[in-house]
């Protein structure tokens, strides 16, 4: 199999750090015991990004999105979680790490944007005194004017108007798009090779998440950053991503390069995300087709096929296979790898003449 630009590196291949890979995750699970079951967020998923490349991570809500990007940066608590597998950074396994040890990683060699910056902002503290903390922290001997100084740089650089004045203010002053570029600065200020961006641009208006989408896309370019975006937005992915994971109830259904995603999608699931999404190229106002039914219980899977219970093609498939066993990962016809039944040439042809005419722009007259 061709590998796909900076990740498509097939699960079984993975032994240790992955080529020049910087980050490679191999085989991660996180489990949460319960009193209801194990609730399993994250079931054996592996992949391998290169600095100055972004991979993309979608999924609905309870994919297990967030929670992956959370072991990666050693935030599960270990009484509460149980997390397995290999997690390498640089070539360091970071499951093994000492807990003081990720938290000198955190700020310094990786750093993430969370979802709602309202609530990982410090109400307490202004925005300067929290991105000077993560600069004294992380650069021994660095004194409060100079890490002020570097405070003040990257609050310019993100775009933040008035940074001279801007930074002894404190969150609640912030609008939501400000609180987000002062998330950005103080997740590079120490120029982390690795940056977890989960949501950036939930809850703003367009013309934000467009100024924060280009932001992110120049601020690589200066730093050579490797990207993991986290999001449900298809549109984000194909503007900022080299390779994505499609992942569903905890495991990877479809992953590669995202050309490949676009133009020749492999997984029924894929296909319900991009026939779901909204269409500025349609002028009448029909109804979108979402994936039906809900996301399955991560304590109570289904048999087989995780997608099976939602799938509008189980008939595809001869026999109860859908129902009775799990597909695996496996490459596909367009290089990619993808989790399904149906036979690729099948696949093909289902998303010829079945997916892809409800993608194509209207004809006007």
């Amino acid at each position: 199999m061709r590998a796909a630009a900076g990740m498509a590196v097939s699960p079984v291949q993975i032994e240790g750090p992955a080529g020049d890979a910087f980050l490679t995750v191999k085989d991660l699970r996180v489990h949460f015991p319960t009193d209801d079951g194990v609730v399993k967020a994250v079931d054996g998923l592996s992949f391998a990004l290169r600095k100055g490349k972004t991979v993309g991570i979608v999924g609905e809500s309870g994919s297990g999105k967030s929670v992956t990007s959370q072991a990666i940066l050693g935030l599960h608590r270990k009484t509460r979680a149980r997390v397995s597998g290999e997690i390498w950074l640089d070539g360091e396994n970071l499951l093994e790490a000492s807990d003081d040890h990720l938290r000198d990683l955190r700020g310094s060699k990786m750093a993430m944007i969370f979802q709602d910056p309202l609530s990982a902002l410090h109400p307490y503290y202004t925005i300067g005194a929290q991105i000077v903390e993560g600069v004294r922290t992380h650069r021994s001997g660095v004194n409060k004017a100079d890490a002020r100084k570097r405070a003040l740089e990257m609050l310019d650089l993100v775009g933040i108007p008035n940074p001279a004045k801007r930074i002894d203010q404190y969150p609640h002053e912030f609008s939501g798009g400000m609180r987000q570029r002062a998330m950005i600065a103080m997740a590079l200020v120490n120029d982390p090779p690795l940056l977890i961006a989960d949501e950036p641009t939930t809850a703003l208006d367009v013309t934000v998440q467009a100024q924060i989408l280009d932001l992110m896309r120049t601020l690589q370019k200066e730093f050579g950053a490797a990207i993991i975006m986290i999001t449900h937005d298809l549109g984000v992915v194909a503007e900022m991503a080299d390779d994505v994971l499609v992942m569903y109830a905890g495991r990877v259904v479809e992953q590669g390069a995202v050309n490949n995603l676009f133009a020749e999608p492999e997984d029924p699931y894929t296909w319900g995300l991009l026939t779901s999404m909204p269409r500025l190229d349609r002028t009448r106002q029909a109804r979108l087709t979402p994936v039906p039914g809900n996301p399955p219980s991560l304590i109570h899977l289904p048999q087989g096929c995780k997608f099976h219970p939602r799938c509008r093609f189980t008939s595809e498939v001869p026999g109860d296979r859908c129902r009775t066993e799990e597909p695996e990962l496996i490459p596909t016809l367009s290089g990619s790898l993808a989790r399904c039944h149906i036979a690729p040439p099948r696949r093909a042809e289902i998303y010829q003449t079945v997916v892809k005419p409800s993608l194509q722009p209207e004809e006007h007259a």
